[in-house]
């Protein structure tokens, strides 16, 4: 079979060209590819395996991982047939979500200082330290903010939100259940913090002025939102110019005993679909990566993401 051939034939399959059009801009590891694409390693290994068969891509190893990149010695006619196919990818339906996944993961390997945090969060629960937790750690972490006006979206109770206020300025908890409203004030008034204050209000249209707040913090509240994009569109309005949004939420899950169990009206969101609604919301710099794997069954996973307002 000429070279022609084979690579009209490597190029026919949906699943082969979603990986073409993402190596052609720029290497990728088999686990990027897999976080990008969401389809199991096996699979995505055995297509690299015929890719690279055909010649269209080639692979180098760094220590135990394996980085594919499009072949730089591609004969001239094979080369024009994979810049017409990877110009036709868009039009596959993977296409939107895995260039919003690749810019995401490349953002992430870019960032050293995450890639530090996380081989220390991996170390941390390893061995015994007295005195040594992550409560300590986040109360510590707690008191270097800058004193900001803060907006804590679906607060619930206030627990994040009494502690935001130790340090900032002002903190504004807005939820939507009564109950919880009048119990977070009754508590924040016990306990003598005075620079917090709960609203009761919808979160797609929380009761606070345009231009008002430095941070949103929306910690798993918005699986509870009936409409997590207008939410979003919500903490773009009452953020500063230069304000940041950020989200602790579960990864998509299919736990859907979650509903019933919690409440829950959404198991959980695709990190492209969070990334496309805050920018959809006219946010900037986006940042979405899992920080947290829970050991025990179900396996929840928590997205953290983090993207400014415009200044």
């Amino acid at each position: 079979m000429s070279g022609t051939l084979k690579t009209l034939r490597a190029l026919a399959d949906p699943t082969r060209l979603r990986i073409v059009a993402l190596l052609k801009e720029g290497e990728l590891s088999v686990a990027e590819l897999q976080e990008i694409t969401k389809l199991a390693q096996s699979r995505i290994s055995t297509h690299l395996g015929l890719l690279s068969e055909t010649g269209i891509v080639m692979a180098r190893r760094e220590g135990k991982r394996t980085y594919y990149r499009m072949h730089p010695a591609l004969g001239s006619d094979e080369g024009q047939l994979v810049s017409l196919s990877v110009s036709g990818a868009v039009e596959l339906p993977e296409h939107a979500r895995d260039e919003l996944n690749r810019k995401r993961v490349v953002a992430l390997r870019d960032e050293q200082a995450q890639v530090y945090f996380n081989q220390v969060a991996g170390r941390f629960d390893r061995s015994y330290g007295p005195g040594r937790s992550w409560q300590a750690f986040g109360h510590l972490l707690l008191r270097i903010l800058p004193p900001l006006v803060v907006a804590d979206l679906g607060s619930g109770e206030g627990l994040l939100a009494e502690l935001l206020a130790r340090s900032c300025r002002q903190v504004i908890a807005v939820d939507n259940s009564e109950k919880m409203v009048e119990f977070g004030a009754r508590k924040a008034k016990k306990n003598g913090v005075e620079n917090l204050e709960f609203r009761l209000g919808d979160l797609s249209n929380p009761p606070i002025d345009d231009q008002a707040v430095d941070l949103v913090i929306l910690s798993q509240a918005l699986h509870h939102a009936e409409e997590p994009q207008k939410t979003l569109q919500g903490a773009f309005r009452i953020l500063k110019p230069g304000g940041r949004v950020m989200i602790l939420d579960l990864l998509r899950h299919t736990f859907s005993q979650a509903h019933d169990l919690y409440g829950d009206r959404w198991l959980g969101f695709e990190e492209a679909d969070l990334h496309r609604w805050l920018e959809s919301a006219g946010f900037k710099t986006v940042e979405l990566s899992v920080v947290a794997r829970e050991d025990q069954p179900p396996h929840f996973e928590t997205l953290l993401a983090t993207a400014q307002r415009p200044s």
